[in-house]
This record gives structure tokens, sequence and C-alpha cells, in this order.
């Protein structure tokens, strides 16, 4: 563990990095290329869902599994309570609560609002490699979920 003592500016600087990546890992999920997000994750990175038994480990099987998203979902996913703990030169872990709305059948345009798909928080834990802020473990915590619901075929969008 590095214990040297760290100044508040870069103290400042590394939260703001991680809370850059935990924005940046939604934005990859909701509005890019999903597979990416194994960018933001250490060469053995881990995402894990302990409710689903889930345990994704390093960068190649993190893009497969994110990459396998079905390509007509919509989501979008809102992040707040954002709380980054620096914990040394080279270590930092967060907190941060998601809401997620998402369908799948979706072919464009608008559609009726839903009820969020999933409320929970994410904990996570950060690595500095090279100068670089990484994502080393995702666990996310979801005590509000439901399966994401499929749009019926031919659902009209709304203009």
């Amino acid at each position: 563990m590095d214990d040297r003592i760290i100044t508040p500016i870069d103290q400042m600087l590394a939260e703001r990095a991680c809370e850059r990546i935990i924005v940046d890992f939604i934005h990859r999920l909701d509005l890019g290329e999903p597979s990416s997000v194994a960018e933001l994750f250490t060469p053995d990175g881990i995402w894990y869902w302990p409710h689903g038994d889930r345990r994704i480990e390093g960068r190649e099987a993190l893009s497969a599994y994110f990459a396998s998203r079905p390509s007509d979902r919509l989501s979008r996913r809102l992040m707040t309570n954002i709380l980054v703990t620096v914990e040394s030169a080279t270590r930092a872990r967060a907190v941060s609560y998601l809401t997620t709305y998402r369908v799948d059948g979706y072919a464009g345009g608008m559609i009726e609002p839903r009820l969020p798909a999933n409320v929970g928080h994410y904990e996570d834990t950060f690595r500095n490699i090279d100068g670089s802020w990484l994502l080393a473990t995702r666990t996310v915590f979801l005590p509000f979920g439901a399966d994401t619901e499929r749009l019926p075929s031919g659902t009209a969008a709304r203009t």
C-alpha cells in the first residue's frame, strides 16, 4: 500500500478522475459503444453483481460481456451521490447511486415513459497505474429491479 501523503490538490484531482470514470462508464453504455467500458478498467479489472452471481474479469471478458447487450436496447442511467474517497496516491474507492430506465425492442423515436428498470448503487475501487486512474473493481447492488421490458413489435414511435 502506498502510504505517501498526498497534497489536497492531488487528492482533488484523483477524486475528479474517479468521478469522470463513473460518468464515462454510463455514457459509454447508454450513448456510445458498450464494449468500450472495458477500457476504463485495469487489465485485471472485475465487474461483479452478487445477486445475479455474475463476475466478469479481465478487459477482454469485460468487452465481450458489455458488447453482448441487445442491439435494440434503449437505456438511460442517472448517476447521483458520487462519493470518492482517496486512500493513497494509488488507491481510491467510491459509492454512487444509479437509476436505470431500459427497454429492449427499441426501433427509434420517442416512447411512452416507463418506471425505472432498477435502482441501486455501485461500489468501486480504483488504482492509479502509470498516472492514470482506472476501475479495479465495480460491484453493483440492485435492491429495486425488474427484468428488462421488451416493446411489442410494431410499437409506433411518438414524435
